[in-house]
């Protein structure tokens, strides 16, 4: 039996293109992971001042949010969500010394709605350095959850 070169290169032509289709595909199919920096204005004791902004989209599932000074110090820390409704479920809260925070949260913040308020470890006197949080979004057709994550020192 014969085989032809051209019928070879052209299996292996069909074959590459198809492993460059897939691999596209794999990396399309992976979670985007946000991770915005934010830098947070100074103001007074009890109330609440904006950390960080993020947009949550049905493709991810989770954000994170780097917290640079001088205003990093916390006691509470609340989400508001607009644009679509969000399941929030996870939190963690990473210090300046580098101890994390786990806390559950398993919330549903409706549209236009907000978390409750979730104290800090450490009442204000530990510096926040990164805040992720997990989530699912609630409803493929209502469009990106603006997220916006409030500080109360």
């Amino acid at each position: 039996m014969k085989i032809h070169r051209t019928t070879v290169g052209a299996r292996l032509s069909h074959l590459a293109a198809s492993a460059v289709v897939a691999t596209l595909a794999a990396i399309w199919a992976i979670p985007v992971h946000a991770q915005l920096v934010s830098h947070p204005r100074g103001g007074s004791a009890g109330g609440w001042r904006v950390i960080g902004t993020t947009e949550a989209g049905f493709q991810a599932d989770h954000d994170g949010i780097l917290v640079r000074g001088p205003f990093d110090d916390f006691r509470r820390i609340k989400f508001k969500v607009t644009g679509a409704p969000l399941n929030l479920r996870r939190l963690v809260v990473t210090y300046e010394n580098g101890a994390p925070d786990k806390i559950d949260v398993r919330h549903n913040i409706a549209e236009g709605g907000e978390s409750r308020q979730i104290d800090l470890a450490g009442s204000g006197k530990r510096r926040i350095r990164r805040i992720d949080f997990w989530y699912d979004t609630k409803g493929l057709l209502k469009g990106r959850a603006h997220v916006t994550v409030l500080g109360m020192k």
